[in-house]
């Protein structure tokens, strides 16, 4: 199984009161659970893509071979615009998105979304409680169509003026659907 994830991480963390990323769960680092849990999936490229001067020295796993942190050069224009940060530099197929925000998913959830993804060649939306998540599996035939898109848009509206079809798949991992904001997610 292969396949290329995307992180976006370039958010500011406010809500949370700043350095969200590196906050502790248990005994990791946040951003380095979400990492573990695209890694351990067999991710062979993961892209994470980071606020200028972003400071991740925390991030263990940002040292593996098959991580490559990248840079938003303005990530006030959202979240979108560091997914296609990412697309440009993605080489492999399927892709997906992960906000760096979501230590908790299985790892056996992303090889359930990657299988769906190079199995259909389909949009894959992991859902839980009838809830759509996170990892978004996408193929890489869309990628052209996304990297033409304004970058202040969202994905969710770039996917649906694809035509792509988009698959759910229920999955038993809660994960999919929290994301930490704030102290209190966590």
């Amino acid at each position: 199984m292969a396949g290329a994830a995307i992180v976006p991480a370039a958010g500011k963390g406010e809500r949370f009161g700043g350095a969200k990323l590196l906050a502790r769960i248990e005994d990791d680092v946040l951003l380095d659970r979400t990492l573990r849990s695209l890694l351990d999936a067999g991710i062979t490229e993961l892209i994470v893509v980071t606020a200028p001067g972003a400071d991740f020295g925390l991030v263990t796993r940002l040292a593996d071979p098959r991580v490559r942190v990248m840079e938003n050069p303005d990530p006030s224009r959202g979240m979108f615009s560091s997914i296609l940060q990412g697309l440009e530099a993605a080489s492999v197929d399927p892709i997906l998105v992960l906000p760096a925000d979501m230590p908790f998913v299985r790892s056996s959830t992303v090889s359930s979304v990657i299988a769906a993804c190079e199995r259909t060649r389909k949009i894959i939306l992991p859902t839980h409680a009838g809830k759509h998540g996170h990892p978004v599996g996408l193929p890489a035939s869309i990628r052209a169509a996304l990297l033409t898109a304004d970058p202040g848009s969202t994905l969710k509206a770039e996917l649906a003026k694809t035509g792509v079809e988009q698959i759910e798949i229920t999955v038993d991992d809660p994960g999919v659907l929290r994301d930490v904001d704030v102290v209190s997610d966590l």
